[in-house]
C-alpha cells in the first residue's frame, strides 16, 4: 500500500511537471509575440494613443512577471485579454495616424493661402500705422485709443506670424496654420481699429 502511494505521488508529480512543461512553450510564445508587436507599435502608439499603450504595456509586464515565476497557466489565461487590448491599440493608432496625415495635408494646403494673405495684411497695417504715426492728426474714424490698440495688435500679429513660420519650418503645418489664423484674426481686428475694414 505504501509503495502504491509513493508511486501514485510520483505519478502526480510527473504529470504536473509534464503539464507545466507543456504550458511553458505556448506561454513563452504568447509573451514573445505580444512583446514583438508592442515594440513595433510603440513609437506611433506613444504619439497617438499613449494611454492605451500604457494599458497594454502594464498587461505585458504582468504576463512577463507570471512567465518569470513559472506561472504558465496564468500567462495563458491572461494573454488573450492583452492580445485584444493590443488589437484595439493597433486599430486606434492606425485611425489616429490616418487622421493626423489628413490634417497635415489639409494644413499644408491651407498654409499656401495664409502665407500670402497674412504678410500682405501685416504690410498694409504697418504702412497705415506708419502714415498715421507721422501725421499731426488722426482721421475722424480713428481715436487715439484705437490707434494705440492697433499698434499693440500689430505687434501681437507679427509675433503670432513669426511663431507660425517657426512651426511650419519645423514640419508642424497644423500648428503653423493655427498660429497664422490667429495672426489673421488679430489683423482683422486691427484693420477695424484703423478704420480700414
Amino acid at each position: 500500500m505504501r509503495t502504491t502511494m509513493k508511486w501514485l505521488a510520483l505519478l502526480v508529480v510527473t504529470l504536473f511537471v509534464a503539464a507545466c512543461a507543456g504550458q511553458k512553450e505556448p506561454a513563452t510564445k504568447a509573451v514573445t509575440e505580444i512583446e514583438a508587436s508592442v515594440n513595433t507599435l510603440r513609437e506611433d502608439a506613444a504619439k497617438y494613443a499613449a494611454t492605451e499603450l500604457e494599458t497594454v504595456e502594464d498587461g505585458l509586464a504582468s504576463l512577463k512577471a507570471s512567465l518569470a515565476n513559472g506561472d504558465y497557466k496564468s500567462v495563458l489565461a491572461a494573454a488573450p485579454a492583452v492580445s485584444t487590448q493590443l488589437s484595439t491599440l493597433q486599430q486606434t493608432v492606425a485611425e489616429k495616424k490616418q487622421q493626423a496625415e489628413a490634417a497635415f495635408a489639409a494644413a499644408t494646403e491651407q498654409w499656401k493661402t495664409l502665407s500670402t494673405e497674412v504678410p500682405d495684411m501685416v504690410a498694409a497695417i504697418q504702412s497705415r500705422v506708419d502714415i498715421l504715426g507721422k501725421s499731426k492728426r488722426l482721421p475722424k474714424n480713428v481715436s487715439a485709443e484705437s490707434f494705440e490698440a492697433a499698434k499693440q495688435g500689430l505687434e501681437t500679429m507679427k509675433a503670432s506670424w513669426s511663431e507660425a513660420g517657426s512651426h511650419f519650418s519645423t514640419g508642424e503645418p497644423v500648428d503653423a496654420v493655427a498660429k497664422a489664423q490667429e495672426a489673421k484674426d488679430k489683423g482683422t481686428e486691427v484693420l477695424q481699429l484703423l478704420g480700414m475694414s
